[in-house]
């Protein structure tokens, strides 16, 4: 199995896919919308070389997981990842964990650093989502119900088998600036070609304003105590909408009191356009103090 031998945990009553690597402190990797464990392999690799113990789990209805029952929410996913560092006991007891989070999950791994502080030693927003004012055009309900009925139309129309591994394909070829996606064949099949995930993707997808205002909700409640960095993609581009991002993500870590980095060339998948400089950074987050204001400064390549 890529990025080593996968188990089943349960966790509030579903199986996680959880993948553990290396020795050392912990650091917990969390994938964006509809990605999986595999998307981390050069990471992980790199961070269990270093001395790390590298723990990766699918979140309920993404890669190998169980299906997700409920609708993902930042304080959800925060229990989920506590939880799930309780029921893998020893692996987790060296200390408080570095958590990274990439695309929407960096509101997971936000919302982890702030509900759990002394369980947190570094955060790693990677390419985070930014909601400066998020609010919703529909009720949550109506949201939800709608992706759930999407979802069993998708799965009975066949779509998930007959497009599932070309639709990830095409979606990581898009979203990277390093070439196509380097996921094992036999693994995309396994995970895209089953309606689970794709309904897992909708029913999260269906809450994401929900999520990020909680989030914005925490962060006048629960303080940051953790250090934390923003990194963000930058495929070099100049046009309005490249900046655009490169200011959103310096103003989130300047919210933050968070250091600030441009990976860069790199498109949204940063873990595998640049691996490398997301291990240091995951490093070195963890090698700073608590409580010190981190220098943001100016972007950095």
């Amino acid at each position: 199995m890529s990025g080593g031998a996968g188990r089943f945990v349960r966790v509030d009553g579903v199986p996680l896919h959880v993948v553990v690597e290396g020795r050392g402190p912990v650091c917990v990797l969390a994938a964006g919308l509809a990605m999986a464990w595999f998307d981390w392999d050069p990471v992980a690799r790199l961070l269990a070389d270093r001395g790390r113990t590298v723990v990766r789990f699918d979140r309920p209805g993404h890669g190998l997981s169980g299906p997700a029952a409920e609708p993902a929410t930042a304080a959800g996913e925060a229990h989920r990842i506590a939880a799930l560092l309780d029921a893998l006991g020893p692996v987790s007891a060296p200390g408080p964990v570095t958590v990274v989070g990439h695309s929407i999950a960096g509101f997971h791994a936000e919302a982890f650093a702030r509900l759990y502080p002394e369980r947190t030693a570094a955060v790693v927003l990677l390419d985070s989502s930014v909601e400066e004012h998020p609010r919703a055009l529909l009720p949550a309900a109506l949201r939800t119900g709608a992706a759930r009925a999407l979802g069993r139309a998708v799965t009975a129309a066949g779509l998930p088998a007959a497009l599932g591994p070309a639709a990830r394909r095409l979606v990581v070829r898009a979203s990277r600036t390093g070439g196509g996606d380097p996921a094992p064949q036999d693994l995309v099949r396994r995970c895209y070609r089953t309606g689970r995930v794709w309904r897992g993707a909708l029913l999260e997808n269906s809450r994401y304003p929900d999520t990020a205002a909680e989030v914005a909700a925490l962060r006048g409640t629960h303080p940051l105590e953790a250090p934390a960095t923003v990194m963000v993609g930058h495929g070099g581009g100049t046009g309005r909408t490249a900046r655009r991002w490169l200011a959103r993500q310096e103003a989130l870590a300047e919210l933050l009191d968070a250091r600030f980095e441009v990976a860069e060339p790199s498109g949204h998948l940063v873990m595998l356009d640049r691996p490398h400089k997301v291990a240091r950074a995951v490093m070195e987050a963890a090698a700073r103090p608590r409580g010190r204001r981190a220098q943001a400064g100016r972007p950095r390549a």
